[in-house]
């Protein structure tokens, strides 16, 4: 009996994962990230600072994210006092099998178009956010002029105007553009060459120097 929970019991992690790989697919990851990410964070082990920072620039991955970890931990228990000691209940057989086919049939749901198309939507509208709200980053080793003069993060939504758009495209209409591009960060890629012709994508994020008002400036006439 405790051969049989197992399997079923790892039967159910496997789902549970690649239910959360389509999640995560959903809010932008792309698939091979995802799962990485979701193994990464139900085991404990390989959680990466530079990838991990999708997850945590997301509201809704976070809380995905927040579940694999507290899944994985009670994983983890289960394992090891399945493996050290004897299962003699059939009951408790019998109601695991009940989860493992609810968990199923919620990843079949899953893997219909029609469905991950309405999820895609209603998480589009959940986690839609002011794109416009800069986040300051801490500079320790670079001595500014001016106090008003910082680095800011930026990043683009999915229904975002500004994506398919140039950096020349989006100032061309400001008499004067007082800040530097430092880089456009593209999941893995740094992109740091011909940053003002690179056409922005849902999810980049951009790096800019300068003065926070002239930044809000020319990103807010871009609602």
């Amino acid at each position: 009996m405790t051969l049989l929970f197992l399997l079923i019991y790892f039967a159910i992690i496997m789902t549970v994962i690649e239910i959360h790989v389509i999640l995560f697919h959903l809010t932008g990851l792309k698939k091979k990230v995802s799962r990485f990410q979701v193994i990464s964070m139900m085991t404990g082990t390989g959680y990466t600072t530079g990838e991990s920072e999708f997850i945590l620039s997301h509201p809704f991955r976070r809380k995905l994210g927040i579940f694999l970890i507290l899944f994985g931990a009670f994983s983890l228990a289960v394992i090891i006092s399945s493996v050290s000691s004897l299962l003699e209940d059939d009951l408790r057989t019998r109601a695991i099998l009940y989860i493992a086919a609810f968990v199923i049939c919620v990843f079949s749901m899953l893997k219909a178009p029609f469905v991950q198309k309405f999820l895609l939507n209603k998480l589009e509208y959940k986690s839609r956010e002011i794109e416009e709200d800069t986040t300051t980053l801490p500079i320790r080793e670079v001595s500014l002029k001016e106090e008003d003069e910082q680095v800011f993060e930026f990043q683009i939504k999915s229904d975002s105007p500004l994506i398919n758009n140039k950096m020349t495209e989006i100032i061309k209409e400001q008499d004067s553009v007082d800040f530097d591009f430092l880089m456009i960060k593209r999941e893995d890629v740094k992109i740091r060459k011909n940053i003002e012709e690179t056409k922005l994508q849902s999810g980049d994020q951009l790096y800019l120097f300068g003065k926070k008002q002239v930044i809000e400036k020319t990103f807010t006439k871009e609602k």
